[in-house]
């Protein structure tokens, strides 16, 4: 199989294939609004070990990233107390769009379009591994989550919430 035509081949898969990042994949049925309990669910893992890629945005309308596990929502307040902005939201999906270079549904912390800042939940880091997503709807990678430390310049903060 040439590298062309490898299935996995995504900004985000060649981004940690220069780096040399060992990661694993886990290619699945997408589901329209399946998210993360979906994925979590047909490929037998814990949903929260599965982290979900969030685009969100300050207050400037500044786009940000959040990871977090697949079976928690984020406090917006706590993220935006600690990350020093007046509020949070979440992107509409067209400008996550624009701002990742991924389908929502598909975006990667990875390879993004635009270099954004990077918070993720703390106890994902106390994790051996995580998957997340690899670049394209229905395609997970497993790493080891400090790669989200080293590669990306993560910021550990705590806002997770319980669904």
């Amino acid at each position: 199989m040439s590298k062309k035509d490898h299935v996995s081949e995504t900004p985000a898969t060649r981004l940690l294939k220069s780096h040399q990042i060992a990661f694993t994949e886990h290619p699945y049925e997408y589901l329209e609004h399946g998210g993360a309990q979906h994925s979590a669910e047909v490929l037998g893992l814990d949903p929260f070990t599965v982290v979900k890629t969030l685009v969100m945005q300050d207050q400037d309308a500044a786009p940000l990233l959040v990871l977090m596990h697949g079976n928690r929502k984020v406090s917006t307040k706590n993220l935006a107390r600690q990350m020093g902005a007046k509020s949070v939201e979440p992107c509409k999906p067209e400008v996550a769009n624009r701002h990742s270079g991924y389908l929502v549904g598909g975006t990667s912390p990875f390879g993004t379009r635009k270099a954004m800042p990077v918070y993720i939940e703390s106890t994902i880091l106390a994790l051996p591994k995580i998957a997340i997503n690899g670049g394209r709807r229905g395609y997970l990678v497993g790493i080891d989550p400090q790669v989200c430390v080293t590669l990306l310049g993560a910021k550990s903060v705590q806002c997770a919430l319980i669904e």
